[in-house]
């Protein structure tokens, strides 16, 4: 697993566990750091920081985008997992022009097949290849519609 993959997955897991606490998100990320420093592990990847921070800074938009992209799903029906996955891909098709709008699609894909339900790959995949097509005018991996109907 690439260093990248592995920052995404902490981040989702930071994401997901904040979520869960209900709690903000920096502070988890700085629990899990004083955590790893304690036990004299290296520190997370920057890019860890960064995933949590942009998606933080930037939620309420995100979230709005992702309804947009998921006409007939709430985020609140959503599970917790493919809504935190949704919320960094979105995160990096939008704000990080140094990631791949179809590198973005693949890795939330990816983490939702794993850590899901049968039906998160699609569903993750045709919200962000909507939400890339509207942004980029790319489709990502598969849908040609604007949105994806729950």
């Amino acid at each position: 697993m690439g260093a990248r993959t592995r920052a995404r997955r902490h981040a989702l897991d930071i994401l997901f566990q904040a979520e869960l606490r209900e709690v903000d998100a920096p502070t988890v990320l700085a629990e899990y750091r004083g955590r790893r420093e304690d036990a004299d592990q290296q520190d997370y990847n920057p890019y860890v920081v960064d995933i949590v921070t942009g998606t933080t800074q930037n939620r309420a938009r995100i979230d709005e985008i992702i309804s947009m992209s998921s006409i007939g799903w709430d985020l609140d029906r959503m599970p917790g997992v493919d809504r935190n996955a949704l919320r960094i891909g979105v995160w990096e098709i939008m704000w990080r022009s140094d990631v791949p709008d179809q590198v973005a699609i693949s890795e939330a894909v990816e983490a939702v097949k794993e850590l899901s339900t049968d039906d998160s790959p699609a569903f993750v995949n045709g919200v962000l290849a909507a939400v890339a097509s509207r942004e980029h005018g790319s489709d990502g991996e598969s849908t040609d519609d604007e949105s994806v109907e729950g």
